[in-house]
């Protein structure tokens, strides 16, 4: 194995600038990766060697030219399926978009190639970012490159599994209510939810719009920080785009000083129905961040218990909306039946057969919340707890700088073990789900393997909306606090992947 994937993002950026290694040479050596592993991971739905390495052979001959480049210039980066794309198909992993190509780039997509910064391929995800596991991609799983009978979280298990197997030093995701964040609690890897409106969501295949933000995916705190900076900004064709800079995410990466810091742990996303071995883990977090000056409070947070309810509600409503453009007409799939093709014929035939079990479900519940007589016994009493749910939040942060809880109750389930029982699969969001519903930012870091499964285990850091760099410079510091117990980075204790070839 190249010693150049087992490389944080932050030191390539560093062997690069000093001209150590090239981008071509960074590019072929997570390619080669992904030649040898991902036909057991299937973290990829698309890989584009040619147009990779196209931009990195440019990186590098403009870098030889002594032309001034971004920071982040000829590092690779692995892109969530279901942001658009016009070199590569987007099927956001569903049939019904199967080898459609957009005809533009999407913001953050755009971002990144300004930055120099290779494409290396569309990774694997729910169909329409539905799911926990990876499970309803109708493309495959994707599977933990801890265990490979394990789901790697879902939606985001192809951008999570990309980094946790080597395949790619960075990658991007969507997080609706907890795709980034619990994908990176299972795999062991760091996963960030910006502020709503931080990153632009123009070209993101929507889900549910008033809960989707995209987020970098990494291998540790520093290098999260440096792609948010890439990709966080004013976008004036995204209508929800924050008009003013958060700041940089970077230097708050490297303060690591948590002394003084008010840590709100919240009362109901502790204790039972968290599985003992996660807990534990948490409860050291927690100790390491006391014996570093911090002050460790609880906060009460009444209506969490109606959160995962209210995202029920909330997410189908918008998504029947946002997934009926999907008709056949304008997009990807479309399919004729037997007799008289009239036009709604056609809809509901390739309706029919593009979209999985999944996303039908959930259009069926949302319209069902959206109906005439019904919408406000529904949406509209979900719409009032997310009100009380944001409420919740304004009280804790008046006490706490930071909150924190475990990132999800259990450690990784095995592949199949909750398909029949989408209830339990929903129960896994609890932590992340209230983030969503307020618009803040979280972050998910590893804080250790549980000791009943040995698989990793996370913690959650939640800031308000706008404070972003808090997030960066708690996790930092406690990243650094856990490698210093460790002696290495939580992903230094993952088994290695049987290789081919």
């Amino acid at each position: 194995m190249s010693e150049l994937i087992r490389k944080n993002a932050s030191e390539l950026v560093d062997l690069l600038k000093s001209g150590q290694v090239s981008s071509v040479e960074v590019t072929q050596a997570h390619l080669d990766r992904t030649a040898a592993v991902d036909d057991a991971v299937h973290s990829y739905l698309h890989v584009g060697p040619e147009a990779a390495l196209a931009a990195a052979a440019d990186i590098d001959r403009r870098r030889a030219a002594g032309e001034q480049l971004h920071e982040l210039a000829g590092l690779p980066i692995a892109v969530k399926d279901n942001l658009t794309t016009t070199d590569a198909p987007t099927t956001s992993g569903s049939k019904i978009l199967e080898g459609w190509v957009p005809q533009y780039d999407a913001t953050v997509v755009k971002k990144l190639r300004d930055a120099g910064m290779p494409i290396l391929g569309k990774t694997n995800l729910d169909e329409f970012a539905m799911g926990s596991s990876t499970e309803f991609s109708a493309y495959g799983p994707s599977r933990n490159p801890w265990d490979l009978d394990r789901i790697p979280g879902g939606s985001g298990g192809g951008s999570s599994s990309v980094v946790a197997s080597f395949q790619a030093p960075l990658a991007i995701g969507s997080d609706t209510g907890g795709s980034i964040r619990y994908p990176a609690f299972v795999t062991g890897t760091v996963g960030t939810k910006p502020t709503y409106g931080a990153v632009s969501r123009y070209g993101l295949i929507a889900l549910a719009s008033s809960l989707d933000q995209i987020g970098p995916v990494s291998r540790n705190v520093l290098d999260a920080a440096l792609l948010q900076d890439v990709i966080a900004g004013h976008d004036p064709h995204d209508s929800t785009s924050l008009p003013e800079s958060l700041g940089s995410m970077t230097e708050a990466a490297k303060k690591l000083d948590v002394k003084g810091m008010r840590i709100g742990v919240i009362k109901q996303l502790t204790g039972a129905g968290f599985q003992p071995g996660v807990s534990a883990r948490f409860n050291e977090s927690l100790e390491l961040l006391t014996n570093a000056g911090a002050e460790i409070v609880e906060v009460d947070c009444p209506s969490f218990e109606y959160a995962i309810a209210a995202y029920y509600l909330i997410l189908p409503a918008e998504a029947s909306s946002n997934l009926a453009k999907f008709d056949s007409v304008r997009f990807g799939l479309r399919v004729t039946p037997e007799g008289a093709p009239t036009i709604e014929r056609v809809m509901a035939a390739t309706r029919e057969a593009g979209f999985g079990p999944e996303v039908k479900r959930r259009i069926i519940l949302g319209t069902y919340a959206l109906s005439s007589g019904y919408y406000d016994a529904y949406y509209g009493s979900a719409q009032k707890v997310r009100t009380l749910i944001q409420r919740d939040f304004d009280a804790a942060f008046a006490k706490a700088d930071v909150l924190v809880s475990p990132t999800a109750p259990t450690t990784a389930f095995k592949l199949g073990e909750k398909l029949e029982d989408p209830l339990a699969m929903y129960l896994n969001d609890i932590a992340t789900i209230p983030a969503n519903l307020a618009g803040i930012p979280g972050m998910a870091i590893p804080n250790g393997l549980a000791e009943d499964t040995n698989l990793p285990s996370g913690i959650q850091l939640l800031a308000p909306a706008r404070a972003d760099a808090r997030l960066y410079q708690v996790g930092a510091a406690l990243e650094k606090m856990h490698e210093d117990v460790w002696g290495k980075r939580m992903i230094d204790f993952a088994p290695e992947l049987e290789v081919r070839g």
